[in-house]
């Protein structure tokens, strides 16, 4: 289907004649697969019953087939909203944000920018921004975003090379520090905006892009070697932003702090899940508690929630946290007064491809059942659907799976696999978390298949761990990694977390071997630029630790 909008600020397309489904269900995702199918064949009836229906989502119909859509619906019912305010005051109505989008799509369209074309958007979180954003979809072309303070010049050029950018869309503060980033044109996004068009926009079209065209490319942080970007498609987008939960109920009037660095996947579900329900997008600075303060909806890290005063923020509705385990404290606090969604899913996966809302009290803090029209598969090592109750990895199926790895079709090959229960040229993909069901369909998360360790010859799971630290009054987070062959090390925050008790919980409830070397407490974790704990650094702390410990002779 190919569709054309004009370049007017005050148009918008039509809605299509499709309605804000309720999801209904353990209906089918975007296929069929039902008990008695050939690859069930290994489960008792019962179970291939509970595996269909467990790992299915239900069925909704978002109300667009683009991503920036809904916003252009919004432009045209509600012009003069405030589309996005940043934390300096500056602001901007989604009439005027619809306008500048526009010109710059024309700007670029005039610079040879067409549909499947990448475009490098290496900028600071800003209006700016979101206008280069809703340009590039606007001509079909797919944006590349990673935050100028936090990406090195070494990883941009790989990710310009990497795409084959051409352009690099940036801001005159960081025009000549992108000058050798390896793109043919730079274009300063506030300079070109405070300069006269020359064109008539309102006669401009812009050919929209297909549902099944790349929307955003995202980049891996590249801490375990070379970034990998992974193409989402506008039809992976739609499906989990327009529709519940990914909608966070975000309606006009409603505000969503933009918190997270733009290179994550997760600010693209702050930014287009609001711009495209008709919500308003609160753009911080250094201060992230006076943007929490402000906001209805909130969408973060645990790590980065953690470090918010939840008491300050009582007028949340609605928070969603994703990317690595959620602590039960944070999610108690926060349950307590609003809507917690605790989610899981990889990059791959569209930002979430799991979600629940969590209320203090549930006998288990759950990462939920799929998303509308997607599946999710607890499968052993040769692809084989492991028994209701089995502990095995996660594969992801449905319309949450993203197109591959761009120019890497050998790591492509890798994680994403033909789907053989959906069939008909369905893919899925390889999470690497492991999971299992229970009797009453509640998804279990175990961390990282990375996160699978050995100690003394046992397996061990550092999330447990970790979980059972948090158990710990006063405790907010922690955090177990492997130390060497025999022991663990952790790490609890705040500094005040009393290390006996927390032993002793450990003690309690795990094995001998499960039991930390030694336990740090810490005024806070340290976080990646992502907004997650950074493993390495605690790993690297924790070394140091042990070897003065050793010189000391204070080591056990």
């Amino acid at each position: 289907m190919t569709l054309q909008t004009t370049g007017t600020g005050g148009q918008a397309l039509h809605r299509p004649k499709t309605t804000r489904n309720t999801p209904r269900p353990n209906q089918p995702a975007t296929g069929q697969i039902s008990p008695g199918h050939p690859a069930l064949a290994a489960l008792s009836v019962q179970q291939q019953t509970q595996f269909c229906q467990f790992g299915t989502g239900p069925s909704a119909s978002p109300d667009f087939p683009l991503i920036h859509q809904g916003f252009e619906h919004y432009a045209g019912q509600q012009p003069d909203a405030c589309a996005i305010r940043e934390a300096g005051g500056r602001e901007i109505s989604y009439r005027m944000l619809n306008r500048q989008a526009n010109a710059l799509a024309t700007h670029l369209q005039r610079n040879q920018v067409s549909r499947g074309d990448s475009v490098c958007l290496f900028v600071r979180r800003s209006i700016e921004m979101v206008v280069g954003i809703l340009a590039c979809l606007k001509l079909g072309a797919n944006y590349v975003p990673q935050d100028m303070q936090l990406c090195p010049a070494q990883q941009r050029s790989h990710i310009v090379t990497t795409v084959a950018a051409r352009i690099i869309l940036t801001t005159r503060q960081y025009q000549q520090a992108v000058s050798d980033d390896g793109a043919q044109k730079i274009i300063a996004i506030d300079e070109f905006l405070q300069q006269p068009a020359g064109i008539s926009i309102e006669q401009r079209f812009f050919r929209a892009a297909r549902p099944e065209d790349t929307a955003v490319v995202i980049f891996t942080s590249g801490t375990t070697g070379k970034a990998n970007g992974v193409q989402v498609s506008h039809a992976n987008l739609v499906n989990i932003l327009l529709t519940a939960p990914g909608n966070m109920g975000i309606r006009p009037g409603d505000r969503v702090a933009q918190q997270l660095n733009i290179a994550f996947d997760m600010a693209a579900w702050e930014i287009l899940g609001c711009l495209s329900n008709g919500g308003t997008l609160l753009i911080r600075d250094k201060n992230i508690q006076t943007t929490a303060e402000q906001a209805d909806i909130l969408i973060a890290t645990p790590s980065i929630l953690a470090m918010l005063d939840a008491s300050r923020c009582h007028q949340v509705r609605a928070v969603a946290v994703a990317g690595e385990p959620c602590p039960q404290p944070l999610a108690d606090c926060w349950g307590a007064f609003c809507d917690f969604y605790n989610a899981c899913g990889p990059t791959e996966t569209t930002i979430i491809n799991t979600a629940e809302v969590y209320r203090p009290g549930d006998p288990v803090l759950s990462i939920g059942r799929p998303t509308p029209n997607n599946t999710v598969y607890v499968l052993n090592d040769r692809l084989e659907p492991c028994q209701i109750g089995e502990t095995g990895e996660m594969w992801a199926g449905g319309a949450c799976v993203s197109k591959g790895y761009i120019n890497n079709p050998e790591l492509t090959a890798e994680r994403y696999r033909d789907d053989p229960f959906l069939g008909k040229g369905h893919t899925m993909f390889r999470t690497r978390d492991l999971g299992r069901w229970t009797a009453d369909g509640t998804l279990e998360h175990f961390g990282r298949v990375d996160d699978q360790v050995k100690i003394r010859g046992f397996r061990v799971e550092l999330d447990a761990v970790s979980a059972v630290l948090e158990r710990t009054e006063n405790c907010n987070q922690a955090a177990a990694l492997k130390l060497n062959s025999r022991h663990l090390a952790a790490f609890v925050s705040p500094a005040s977390v009393d290390l006996a008790a927390a032993r002793q919980h450990v003690l309690d409830a795990l094995p001998y071997y499960c039991d930390p070397l030694f336990i740090l407490a810490v005024d806070e974790l340290p976080r990646t630029i992502r907004g997650k704990v950074d493993k390495r650094a605690l790993a690297a702390r924790a070394e140091e630790h042990h070897r003065q410990s050793e010189i000391s002779g204070e080591t056990p």
